[in-house]
């Protein structure tokens, strides 16, 4: 059935349900147990925790491993019980959970990497255990055999993944800003193509399989949508953080991007309309406007006998323009942008007051967030990060929607 969307008064926002504390450091990455009211974390105190909610209504930990080194990142399959724990010194550990989660026992340590383990994904259907690291690479594993398949190299550390279980795609951010897509093979890979237009790090990556569209938030604040499936290079760019976007989650059904930043704040973006790509900023020496020379166009300026201005883009029409011809600032959410950008006057004047109305809802999570995940079918999200706080947020008041296939009341 199809979703059924109702829509909600911006006053609405994330409910708090529950505070998890215990960790003694900086909380990698927290997942929540599907059908369960219980969280997995790993810290980076060397601690990996299952917490189950009590009678009480607080969850309590169940389970309390130590590991070796410090923990950087996870991944749960709840089907088959599996923990994959991914560690600062290179390794990943895979542990099973018993059915009542009050017991998790060590399966094997995987040689993944030669330094800290940044994402993990775990392929059943294969028995792949893909993952990126800091030793600028990628590498797949047999979970079965537990020897190493295949490595790729990149020329900056690897920070986020994401990977296409059907067609055996990998999407790999780096610290350069650029996205490579992978194709694997069992033991070889090649690189489909690289996607270019973050002016940061790679934070987090979200692939959408359904509609095959790729996101991707990075530390230059910014978010982009990536149209794999369209094959025309359609991006859309998303700005509205105000810090380093540290996790993604696109919402199939309803057409809904949920997005945390490390300042902790919180963002539901409206994907369901038709929004405009932003333009590629043009090149001159002198301003598209009025012609003045730019600073560096020493012809023009002798022969004009003018000083040379400063060259600015109108994120409008993408013209190069001088300060005197863009002298407002403007919202201008159908192409992305959340807050006031420099526009050019005459785009100014083209901008009606209901274009500025917003399409994204801002909300603040009170603390740092490193990670977070989301149990879509139910409308919970669990955040973390360097505070060692754990919450637990009710999203439904925010995504505003009741899907036939979940967020049923609890």
């Amino acid at each position: 059935m199809a979703a059924e969307i109702h829509s909600r008064p911006q006053s609405r926002r994330p409910v708090l349900l529950s505070k998890v504390e215990g960790h003694q450091d900086a909380v990698s990455a927290a997942l929540l147990i599907p059908k369960e009211d219980g969280v997995i974390t790993a810290g980076e105190d060397r601690t990996i925790r299952v917490w189950l909610k009590r009678d009480s209504g607080q969850y309590w930990p169940s389970i309390y491993h130590t590991m070796s080194s410090p923990c950087s990142a996870m991944a749960y399959h709840h089907d088959s019980r599996r923990i994959f724990v991914g560690q600062d010194n290179g390794a990943i550990m895979e542990f099973h959970i018993s059915e009542d989660f009050n017991k998790m026992n060590f399966v094997k340590t995987y040689p993944a990497h030669q330094n800290r383990v940044s994402a993990i994904t775990f392929c059943l259907a294969s028995e792949w255990l893909i993952s990126t690291g800091h030793d600028k690479c990628v590498s797949w594993m047999c979970t079965r055999s537990g020897s190493m398949l295949g490595r790729h190299y990149f020329t900056s550390w690897a920070s986020c993944l994401q990977y296409d279980h059907e067609t055996q795609h990998a999407f790999v951010g780096d610290y350069s800003g650029q996205i490579t897509l992978l194709k694997l093979e069992q033991n070889t890979c090649s690189v489909i193509t690289t996607l270019k237009g973050h002016e940061g790090s790679i934070t987090s990556l979200w692939w959408d399989p359904v509609q095959r569209l790729l996101f991707s938030g990075a530390s230059d604040h910014s978010i982009i949508m990536w149209d794999i499936g369209g094959r025309k290079g359609r991006t859309l760019l998303l700005q509205g953080h105000h810090d380093k976007v540290q996790a993604i989650c696109y919402l199939q059904l309803t057409r809904q991007l949920v997005s945390c930043s490390a300042d902790g704040g919180i963002a539901v973006w409206n994907m369901d309309i038709s929004r405009e790509e932003a333009p590629q900023w043009l090149e001159s020496d002198s301003c598209q406007k009025c012609e003045q020379p730019f600073f560096w166009n020493i012809k023009q300026m002798w022969d004009t006998k003018t000083i040379g201005l400063r060259q600015h883009h109108c994120r409008k029409c993408g013209q190069a323009v001088c300060g005197k011809c863009s002298t407002k600032r403007s919202s201008y959410p159908i192409m992305g942008f959340e807050f006031q950008v420099r526009v050019c006057d005459s785009c100014f004047e083209s901008i009606k007051d209901e274009d500025r109305t917003s399409l994204a809802t801002f909300h603040e999570g009170k603390h740092n967030i490193s990670h977070m995940s989301m149990d879509i079918s139910r409308g919970l999200m669990v955040t973390c990060g360097s505070d060692r706080i754990v919450k637990i947020w009710d999203m439904t008041p925010v995504v505003g929607c009741s899907l036939a296939t979940g967020f049923s009341s609890r």
